[in-house]
């Protein structure tokens, strides 16, 4: 049998999933479009049954009259874009009940906020959840010959880019019209898909800042109200997401409105206009994007690992920050992220600061750099860009 370049690759969430499939009568794996979802779980169940409800003749049959749809599958399926038959879900529950069996559905969707409600809902206990983003790092290291940062901020981590050896700017083109075409009419009910789409590219340019919703609104010309709803369009499309200020036990002044970044800093940077990796060395947004990229690879690698999403950043009234802070409930884990290839000691000042707040560290202060080296500096881990998978986190 010949496999396809995506196929080959072994996603580092594929162990999991297969393991809790032992445990639970369902999966359901969430995600962003082209995020992989479909190849995976095709990959690690090549013997169940396949169907897709964007398929106009399975959705019929699975609305209309469920219990006949579910009976094709007596040893269960993957059911693919599940969030088009949210009602499918409560026959599920009865199924999986009456089966009394580990792994029997395999379920995908893309959009996170509707379908997490319904499957929370009807298959409570009965479903592990998991979140397949774009590829991490360490996927595309086994795939890709090394790339320059400048490169890699510019390609983003989608698989059909590196499948296809696609124009990174033409796919994420694509993706972006398919995705306010489709989603955004089927999510919400947005007249001026052009206007939308505006809304889309300043949330681009705020990646990795303070979110201002007034301003944003302002910029694009719709109300407070709007933009909120909006906003919460592009998280449960899993293309941004928030990450909120930490300010437990600290009695200063703390900055307490939430940063906004893209979980694709390909697509942040298709969005910002930029056609050439070359682009990225000299643009203003430099290092807004490598925070950016950083960021979403701790991310990754939680939810590769199955864990939940326990970013926070720390920025006090007088604009001492440390870009994130991992929260271990009893501990802390403090990174600064500098877009710089040169190493020098000014870039600690923030987690110098950090540590005479706190000293319940789970481990050192790290600094992830753009630099090639990775190294200690007396009480500090300073990391490559190359080397962030190595990043020991829980």
């Amino acid at each position: 049998m010949v496999y396809t370049f995506i196929v080959m690759i072994k996603r580092s969430l594929e162990h999991d999933l297969l393991r809790l499939a032992k445990s639970y009568p369902v999966v359901t794996l969430t995600g962003p479009r082209q995020s992989g979802k479909t190849t995976l779980v095709k990959k690690a169940f090549p013997n169940k049954p396949y169907v897709n409800l964007e398929d106009p003749d399975s959705r019929q049959i699975s609305t209309t009259d469920p219990r006949r749809f579910l009976e094709r599958y007596p040893e269960g399926a993957i059911i693919d874009e599940i969030q088009r038959v949210p009602d499918l879900l409560s026959y599920i529950q009865t199924f999986v009940d009456n089966s009394n069996k580990s792994g029997l559905f395999i379920l995908t969707g893309s959009a996170q906020f509707e379908l997490l409600n319904n499957v929370t809902q009807s298959l409570a206990g009965r479903t592990a959840l998991l979140r397949l983003l774009p590829f991490a790092s360490e996927e595309i290291t086994s795939i890709s010959k090394k790339s320059t940062l400048n490169e890699i901020l510019f390609t983003g981590g989608y698989p059909r880019i590196f499948d296809k050896k696609l124009n990174p700017t033409e796919a994420l083109s694509f993706y972006v019209n398919t995705y306010i075409e489709r989603d955004v009419r089927q999510l919400l009910n947005v007249k001026n898909l052009s206007q939308f789409e505006t809304f889309l590219r300043l949330c681009a340019a705020r990646t990795g800042q303070i979110l201002n919703l007034s301003s944003l609104g302002n910029d694009c010309g719709i109300k407070h109200n709007t933009a909120a709803s909006w906003l919460s369009i592009l998280e449960a499309s899993y293309l941004i997401f928030r990450v909120k200020p930490h300010y437990n036990n600290f009695s200063k002044r703390l900055i307490k409105s939430p940063k906004i970044y893209f979980y694709d800093v390909g697509l942040a940077a298709y969005l910002l206009g930029i056609q050439e990796s070359s682009q990225i060395e000299t643009h203003p947004l430099r290092g807004h994007l490598f925070e950016t990229y950083v960021i979403s690879e701790i991310l990754k690698k939680r939810f590769n690992a199955v864990k939940e999403n326990n970013l926070f950043y720390f920025r006090d009234n007088v604009g001492n920050e440390i870009d994130i802070v991992l929260d271990y409930s009893d501990k802390v884990f403090p990174i600064e992220i500098k877009s710089g290839a040169t190493f020098s000691e000014d870039m600690l000042k923030g987690l110098r600061y950090y540590s005479k707040l706190t000293d319940n560290f789970t481990n050192h202060p790290c600094l992830i750099y753009g630099g090639a080296s990775s190294f200690s500096f007396k009480d500090f881990s300073v990391l490559s860009f190359k080397d962030i998978f190595d990043l020991k986190i829980k």
